[in-house]
């Protein structure tokens, strides 16, 4: 059944139909593996994600808390689980470093409040077809600015001030090189190390976790003078805090209004691109809508808790599908083992060094970067490389709201010009009279050119008649030679007319008439006519090629 056509049923939570399906205790046990095993990928995550986006650590595991729950509660995907991401990092340090943290705040919920609309007009379908070279592109170029942002904590640098554009930082970095601590290299280089040994040999084991917790012992065990969550971030709580939100002007909700759009946009595209990729690995369907709405819930919820933006994430929801989850229940005993863990081992984390950090984020980043898909589509067609690079560009050094509408912009103008290209306007039947019409339907038989009355000509159209294509029409008939008495425009391969080709129809009309030609209009679909109708076509339409011609014998007469 078509989507739009559900109603309400778009909106009901895939965790009320995982269990009207049936929840036994060999779901619990597969959910409850999952979510704990997951919750120690997404614990690092957290905190790493909140230290690159400049805020501290403990908004991380508010968001992973808050977010996750409400996703798994609410949402439209059996696996998702949302949390801080990569995609967030370059905005929202952006957002605190002009604004604050009340600013991010305040952009968080007209993000939320953007989402939830979105999905309750039912346009989350639409939101799922940014262009692949558009979505590889800025991805990429965030894992960029993402590691240019940690070089100062892998080389143990001490910046007075950090720029929130990736150029700005190198010059930084560059500016205190004199301050390199060599201990600090050292352990992010051992952390990446243990990672990359894990993710090799080990893969069950969660190595992002496991490298932060023999970094810390190492910093603690040896006094190891390097940076540490503790001493820039005094540690991270124990409890979440309780709800407050911030005094807001008008006059700040219009400045905020650019930053609570690229909040939403990045939401809600990589909410759904989570969730695809979900779909892909088990064969199930999301309810895009609904999984919007309860992003938009899980925004506004993690803002007044004292969170960041959230999303869905799509490693963590892979894992959680690897890890055997079977219903979102998994996603709630991922954000119930996130708190636990921050009430039992909150003081123990003041011992984890930045620099054990940055190496996750490292992992993170190059992960992000697909290199080679990245790689793939630079060997692509050269519309699809012209929008990754753009794309790519703009993310780097320029902004990312920019980024994706440059990108969608550009890929929208390269469609047209390949669906331009895809539609042809040839004569339909050749000179030579023992030619046959090879369009010919079967109960018609085979037509020659023989049997046209003089002075009468068929033009066979195939393809979309939209506004790339009108000019390509336009031309291709002004180099076909004289004017007949009458031209017949076959349109049965037609499957589209938009506007700006039905006003392009209307101008070759009216000129044609001027040189004294007359134009039918033959076999046109019932959408095609509807729009030449609204455009008022001053040309007769039959339904088939047959009374086409006879029209046409009586109109060529003297």
């Amino acid at each position: 059944m078509p989507e739009s056509g559900r109603g309400w049923h778009l909106f009901v939570p895939k965790l009320v139909t995982a269990l009207r399906d049936g929840y036994g205790a060999a779901d619990m046990r597969a959910d409850l593996f999952a979510g704990l095993t997951v919750s120690v990928v997404a614990l690092p995550l957290s905190l790493a994600l909140a230290i690159a986006s400049g805020v501290a650590p403990g908004r991380g595991l508010f968001t992973a808390v808050v977010a996750g729950a409400i996703v798994s509660l609410l949402g439209g995907s059996r696996y998702q689980i949302a949390g801080p991401t990569g995609a967030f990092v370059v905005v929202v340090a952006g957002v605190v470093q002009q604004f604050g943290y009340e600013g991010l705040v305040v952009a968080t919920l007209m993000a939320g409040l953007l989402l939830i609309a979105t999905g309750a007009m039912r346009l989350g379908t639409y939101i799922k077809y940014i262009p692949f070279p558009v979505i590889t592109g800025f991805t990429a170029g965030i894992a960029v600015v993402i590691f240019s942002s940690q070089l100062g904590d892998i080389l143990g640098l001490s910046l007075r001030h950090t720029p929130a554009d990736a150029v700005g930082r190198l010059v930084a970095d560059a500016a205190a090189i004199g301050s390199f601590n060599g201990f600090a290299l050292a352990t992010a280089a051992g952390a990446l190390a243990v990672i990359l040994i894990l993710q090799r040999y080990a893969p069950r084991v969660p190595a992002f976790l496991v490298a932060i917790v023999m970094a810390g012992v190492a910093a603690w065990l040896f006094k190891l003078p390097i940076t540490t969550i503790g001493s820039r971030f005094g540690g991270i709580p124990s409890t979440l805090p309780a709800a407050q939100l911030p005094h807001v002007s008008f006059t700040q909700l219009r400045i905020l209004v650019p930053s609570a759009f690229t909040i939403f946009a990045l939401g809600g595209i990589e909410s759904l691109l989570s969730a695809v990729v979900a779909d892909g690995m088990t064969g199930r369907r999301h309810r895009a809508n609904c999984e919007l709405v309860a992003q938009g819930v899980a925004n506004l919820a993690s803002a007044a808790l004292g969170g960041i933006p959230a999303t869905g994430a799509i490693a963590r929801t892979a894992t959680n599908i690897r890890a055997g989850a079977r219903t979102p229940i998994s996603g709630l005993i991922h954000s119930l083992a996130i708190l636990a863990m921050m009430a039992l081992f909150a003081p123990l984390a003041s011992y984890i060094p930045l620099a054990a950090l940055a190496a996750v984020l490292a992992i993170v980043c190059w992960n992000m970067a697909e290199i080679r898909v990245f790689g793939s589509i630079l060997r692509s067609t050269p519309g699809d490389r012209a929008v990754l690079i753009t794309t790519f560009l703009l993310t780097i050094f320029v902004d990312l709201s920019l980024a994706i509408a440059a990108g969608v912009v550009l890929s929208s103008l390269v469609f047209a010009r390949n669906m331009a290209n895809a539609t042809e306007a040839r004569r339909f039947l050749p000179s030579v009279a023992d030619d046959v019409d090879e369009f010919a339907s079967p109960n018609q038989g085979a037509l020659t050119r023989s049997q046209l009355p003089p002075g009468v000509e068929i033009f066979q159209l195939n393809g979309p008649f939209f506004f790339a294509a009108a000019a390509e029409f336009e031309e291709l008939l002004s180099r076909s030679g004289g004017f007949p008495k009458v031209l017949i425009l076959r349109m049965a391969g037609v499957p589209l007319v938009d506007t700006t080709g039905a006003a392009a129809l209307k101008r070759f009309i009216k000129s044609t008439r001027a040189r004294g030609t007359a134009v039918i209009l033959s076999e046109l679909n019932a959408e095609s006519a509807s729009v030449l109708d609204s455009m008022d076509i001053a040309a007769p339409s039959v339904p088939r090629l047959a009374d086409a011609i006879t029209l046409a014998r009586h109109l060529a007469q003297p």
